[in-house]
């Protein structure tokens, strides 16, 4: 019977190094996070414990002041020269006035309101009617300690404690004040050191401050915030019913978490007045943290040591193992497949990891030498591929170069006659579309990496989709069908290339029509649909499966042949179609009723509000407008020399052959030309190497070299202009741009 394996097992490399930490750590971590709160908690408790009392000394001590102010105005009600002749009265609480420290005036407020005799003397009449505590005074028949007060006769922060004065009829016929400066209300906080951040307040029954510490100034008259005076109304509500409050903890306007106390000053028939003193609790909690701290630092000296414990008693068994295997992971990794650990293969984790890295290394080399072979392999096909398609580049534009030249020389020859001029243009554009696709062809990843550029104007989609009905016209006509083309009367300007598009709607036409039987019927038709023109084109031939509209725009993906398509095809149109119309902002879809139900292709574009701007056309002859040049004519390929030699000689132009290089360096010491135009595949030594012992001809050095070729590859330029050549052209030539070159160079060899 097979044992099961234990899960946890000490051999472990993870249990050996876990065990070791959670021991030493786990206990004390515990211990300093549960010792920390409650250090924390014990702080505050016994903060608010001495807070309070101080709060209450501080209360207990505003109270006195107020109950000797009261005392004070007891004993003046009392005296009958308070109410005697004004001057004997002003005598009086003047003198009271200097005994007595911390008063700012004494006054009496007769029963209209009107301070009839002052300590201070008054520049004018002042009335006090209007006073909360004169009006309570009267009313409540009590000593009252006011709210606080701007002195209207010695403009200084004030509180006014008042007491009326009752005749022997027991009516108030007068209210004798005493207005305390505020400086004075608190001088036992003065002599008391309260932790930086602190504050004492004393406020009224409105929560304005009557007195504060520090900076009391700053805050005499002002509202305390709205927190503390909620919890001060709390403290008065709690004095009525004979409870107290707790501490609690307060946000002040800067910011700052404070433990509050608060106490009422004296009871309620004394003041409205209540004291809160306010600790930082970053102050009241620094020694818990402090101690916490001192924990902390044990903590980790006692994790470094249990690390150290692990290091040193683990060395042997655990990491001189380890190190074998990394440096052999290393040498594996830097391409030593060779390499192996050298560790017994044990039942543990560490030998069986040994064993793992070992046998990867094997097979990692076997697999090396097999993916080396074939990376040669494919080496060596891939730079064959680039060499064929630039051959076959060459090859096809080769025969390409005579049939275009040819076709511009007729239009030159024969410009009276319109249909051969038609003709001739025919011919171009297939030559110029037909060297699309061969361009198309020799870079097939920029359709499928996304890399096609376009080059975008102004157009008339309309002409667009008149060039593709006359490329795809020959197809069409092979198989009978009859293309319907519904298009607008006014023009369909849209932003694109017109190359581009032309081949998305013939790759459209074609499609339709290898896949419509012979006879069919083909509906092209153009119409706008809010900002965008709906290109589509419609047939009746075999349709296709919903898997197949599924997928009918992925590369290489075509419908299953039968006999009557034997056009066939790759499968890159309508791909090719999808990422054109793409890139000019549009869309495409493809939609079908299903097997023998037809196919329709939409494709839609965005609109342009600009007008199309038709190119301007060149004159025909424009080529005899050139001054004549000397123009040297080296290539192999007979039909393409010779075609090209008719074009210059109609254009005036002295020309000389040469079928090989050799060639051509003697006569260029003769010939002394203006301009060379040079094949690249030449059959002695190439292009390149020609232009190179051209420029080092005195005869030729002046001379303007072009690169006339069937190579096309950024390579193929980069190697040409490092030669020597001025200019590259890719076969077949335009005749355009030909012209162009011939006006340039005969301009810079002729100047007027």
């Amino acid at each position: 019977m097979k044992l099961a394996r234990p899960f946890f097992r000490l051999s472990s490399l993870r249990s050996r190094l876990m065990l070791l930490v959670a021991l030493a750590i786990l206990p004390l971590a515990l211990m300093t996070i549960l010792g920390g709160l409650r250090e924390r908690e014990q702080a505050v408790e016994q903060s608010e414990d001495n807070l309070r009392r101080l709060t209450n000394l501080a209360a207990a001590n505003e109270a006195q002041s107020v109950e000797r102010a009261r005392q004070i105005l007891v004993d003046l009600a009392s005296v009958p020269d308070l109410l005697g002749e004004t001057p004997r009265c002003n005598a009086l609480l003047a003198d009271v006035l200097d005994r007595n420290e911390g008063y700012v005036n004494f006054g009496l407020i007769q029963m209209n309101g009107d301070v009839s005799c002052s300590a201070v003397p008054m520049l004018h009449p002042v009335n006090l009617g209007d006073r909360a505590h004169f009006k309570r005074a009267v009313m409540e028949r009590r000593f009252i300690a006011g709210d606080y007060v701007f002195g209207r006769v010695i403009r200084r922060h004030t509180i006014n404690l008042t007491y009326p004065v009752i005749d022997r009829a027991g009516k108030v016929v007068a209210v004798v004040f005493a207005a305390m400066d505020l400086a004075g209300l608190d001088t036992f906080v003065a002599d008391i050191n309260l932790p930086p951040g602190s504050m004492l307040v004393t406020t009224d029954a409105n929560g304005t401050v009557i007195s504060r510490r520090p900076d009391p100034e700053r805050w005499f008259g002002t509202k305390v915030p709205a927190n503390v005076r909620e919890a001060m109304r709390e403290v008065i509500r709690d004095s009525i019913k004979g409870g107290s409050r707790r501490a609690v903890v307060l946000r002040g306007e800067d910011d700052v978490e404070r433990l509050h106390t608060f106490a009422r000053v004296g009871p309620p028939s004394l003041s409205d007045y209540t004291v809160t003193i306010g600790i930082p609790v970053e102050t009241v909690t620094a020694g818990a943290r402090r101690a916490q701290l001192m924990s902390l630092v044990g903590l980790a000296a006692t994790t470094m040591l249990a690390l150290l414990a692990a290091w040193l008693a683990g060395d042997v068994l655990i990491v001189q193992r380890v190190r074998k295997l990394m440096d052999t992971a290393r040498s594996i990794a830097a391409g030593d497949l060779d390499a192996r650990s050298g560790i017994a293969y044990e039942r543990e984790e560490i030998g069986q990891l040994a064993c793992a890295l070992d046998e990867m290394a094997a097979t990692l080399q076997k697999k090396e030498a097999a993916r080396g072979l074939a990376e040669r392999e494919l080496r060596a096909a891939d730079q064959r591929k680039d060499e064929f398609l630039a051959m076959l580049a060459h090859e096809l534009r080769n025969p390409l170069a005579p049939i275009s030249t040819g076709a511009h020389l007729l239009k030159l020859l024969h410009s009276d006659n319109a249909q051969i001029t038609q003709t001739c243009a025919i011919i171009a554009r297939q030559v110029e579309h037909m060297t699309g696709l061969v361009d198309d062809l020799l870079d097939v990843s920029r359709v499928t990496r996304g890399l096609v550029s376009i080059s975008t104007q102004v157009l008339d989609l309309r002409k667009v989709i008149d060039d593709a009905a006359e490329q795809i016209r020959p197809l069409i006509t092979t198989r009978r069908h009859s293309v319907v083309l519904d298009l607008p009367p006014q023009p369909a300007p849209v932003k694109g290339d017109h190359k581009r598009l032309v081949q998305v709607v013939a790759n459209l036409l074609n499609n339709a029509n290898k896949y419509t039987p012979e006879g069919g019927r083909i509906e092209l038709r153009l119409f706008e649909d809010g900002d965008d023109y709906v290109l589509s084109v419609r047939d009746d031939g075999i349709g296709m499966e919903p898997q197949l509209v599924a997928r009918v725009f992925d590369l290489f993906t075509q419908a299953e042949r039968t006999p009557d398509r034997s056009q066939g095809g790759l499968g890159l149109g309508l791909a090719l179609a999808k990422s054109l119309v793409e890139l000019h902002g549009g869309t495409v879809r493809a939609d079908s009723a299903g097997l023998g139900q037809g196919s329709i292709f939409t494709v839609r574009l965005p609109r342009h509000s600009q007008e199309v701007v038709l190119p301007l056309a060149r004159t025909a002859d424009h080529a005899h407008a050139v001054k004549p040049l000397k123009v040297l004519l080296v290539d192999d390929n007979l039909d393409a020399v010779h075609t090209l030699q008719l074009f210059l000689g109609a254009g005036g132009h002295q020309v000389e052959i040469a079928y090989c290089a050799a060639d051509a360096v003697d006569l260029a010491r003769v010939f002394v030309p203006d301009l060379c135009l040079l094949d690249i595949g030449l059959p002695d030594f190439d292009g390149n190497e020609l232009a190179r012992r051209l420029r080092r001809l005195p005869q030729a050095t002046g001379a303007t070299l072009v690169a006339m070729t069937g190579y096309g590859r950024q390579q193929d330029r980069d190697a040409a202009m490092a030669a020597g050549f001025d200019q590259y052209m890719v076969k077949p030539v335009n005749t355009v741009e030909l012209s162009d070159l011939l006006a340039d160079t005969a301009a810079e060899k002729h100047p007027r």
